[in-house]
């Protein structure tokens, strides 16, 4: 059975935080926590979206009344899987158990040529 890469998108809440910056810091720390050590071979950074007015990269983070929405990628190698859906399923799977109460969503499935 072949091999995947997955890429899934989870969204994080940050209470209480200050500035953009403060709340990525504290979204990818915390996630990098749940993720430790059982699972420290997944990736975690910070999603990035494009500003619709002038199309510029922006990391993927919205303040209000001091709580932040962060978006995150999270990337995770997948073995012997039996299709990209199966390999998909399986990521969430891992990843949530981690992540409880985490919003995920598979973005990308890319099979690993050996």
């Amino acid at each position: 059975m072949p091999n995947y890469y997955v890429t899934l998108e989870a969204a994080w809440l940050v209470k209480d935080v200050k500035s953009v910056d403060d709340a990525i810091g504290i979204a990818i720390a915390e996630t990098g926590k749940r993720l430790n050590p059982k699972l420290s071979k997944v990736e975690v950074a910070v999603g990035s979206t494009s500003c619709p007015a002038c199309g510029e990269t922006l990391d993927s983070a919205y303040l209000v009344a001091k709580t932040a929405l962060v978006g995150l990628i999270l990337e995770i190698k997948i073995l012997n899987a039996e299709n990209e859906s199966h390999a998909a399923k399986i990521a969430k799977s891992v990843i949530g158990k981690a992540l409880v109460d985490v919003p995920l969503k598979a973005i990308d499935v890319v099979l690993k040529e050996d």
